[in-house]
């Protein structure tokens, strides 16, 4: 069935000058703005784990997923604790099932301090044939234990600068280069000082690479208040994704798109439904759908947030299959045509993850 819906349009598509209306940021102050891409040396590309390939390229992609997570806190992990090849071993074949799904790139949400694993994802892409996507970023939520106590003072402007590092010249001193940024803030009303500044230094690394920001976000407040700094800091909101969107709001959902952010629906690995059917299914059904009906099925992105191979925690691995058995199935039985799937799934990725910046009209 998902070999019909792999079919990937032109990268042309990706040139585009997105121009964004009247919109509220908070209470009774609006603002009229308009939003250009700039260029890098990257353009139009994505960068994998092992190397950059052309954005046409990426094909069917799941969007957050875990291959594997150390969850010490930062100042206790240890790579050279982690038994890579029991790891590899274990994790191959729930990677290698994906194939038959027509999947073709996968974007390991795992940050650094929390188990990033690049050695690992790059035996696990040479072996299964499927594209890895790695990550830059500080990991705030959890009232940031996963954050080196080294960094709790730093500046927005000395995070940003050890993340463009890594972009430009490898992480851990290898010639893996990270594809997206990917931070996380708590689900409080305000932002504190560290976590603002995170959120800070993830729009001056865009304006820097071109790469995207990915939020472990949730509710709508926490969503909102980091385009805030990203406006401030004159980058797009469509160079956000609102991960874990799925714990806001339809009405957050349908602002955010109208801005031009990416809706990340993503933890369908953990729904459990009963003979296909629950709330908590029908709960993505409802706001996948409700983005489309207002026009915004170019804005949504899925994914399972599946995986979890975790260190010293034994192997409870989720497969990452359940948006291809459980949650395609139930778009299709409930109108969504098969060339709206391929646009979820293969175009959709491919604009939000191309590397470009993207900056309001008074950016420089």
């Amino acid at each position: 069935m998902l070999s019909q819906i792999t079919k990937v349009t032109s990268a042309t598509t990706l040139r585009w000058i997105f121009k964004i209306s009247v919109f509220v940021l908070t209470p009774g102050i609006f603002f009229l703005f308009q939003c250009t891409e700039n260029t890098t040396e990257d353009e139009n590309r994505i960068m994998t784990i092992n190397g950059p390939i052309d954005a046409d390229s990426m094909g069917l992609s799941l969007i957050h997923e875990h291959v594997f997570l150390d969850w010490r806190p930062a100042d206790s992990t240890n790579q050279a604790d982690w038994n890579q090849e029991a790891a590899y071993q274990s994790i191959l074949p729930h990677i290698q099932v994906l194939k038959k799904f027509g999947v073709r790139s996968i974007l390991e949400c795992t940050p650094n301090y929390l188990g990033r694993n690049i050695l690992l994802l790059q035996k696990l892409a040479d072996a299964s044939g499927i594209q890895f996507i790695t990550n830059t970023g500080y990991y705030g939520a959890q009232q940031n234990i996963y954050i080196p106590t080294k960094a709790y003072d730093w500046t927005a402007e000395q995070m940003a600068d050890a993340w463009i590092h890594e972009f430009k010249y490898g992480i851990d001193e290898s010639d893996v280069r990270p594809g997206f940024i990917k931070i996380s803030v708590d689900p409080d009303s305000s932002l504190g000082s560290l976590q603002e500044r995170i959120v800070r230094a993830a729009a001056l690394t865009h304006k820097a690479t071109g790469l995207t920001i990915v939020s472990h976000t949730g509710i709508d407040t926490a969503a909102f208040n980091q385009i805030n700094v990203l406006v401030q800091e004159h980058v797009s909101p469509s160079a956000f994704v609102w991960t874990h969107a799925q714990n806001g709001s339809t009405a957050g959902h349908l602002r955010m798109a109208r801005m031009g952010g990416w809706i990340s629906l993503d933890g369908l690995g953990w729904v459990t439904p009963q003979k296909q059917d629950s709330s908590a299914l029908y709960q993505y059904l409802t706001m996948t759908k409700a983005l489309k009906d207002n026009g915004f099925l170019n804005r949504i992105l899925l994914s399972m947030d599946a995986g979890w191979y975790s260190y010293g925690e034994g192997n409870n691995y989720v497969e990452h299959t359940a948006l291809f058995t459980t949650f395609i199935p139930l778009l299709l039985k409930n109108g969504f045509t098969k060339t709206e799937i391929n646009q979820i799934l293969v175009e959709n990725p491919r604009d939000a993850y191309t590397i470009r910046t993207r900056l309001l009209g008074n950016g420089s």
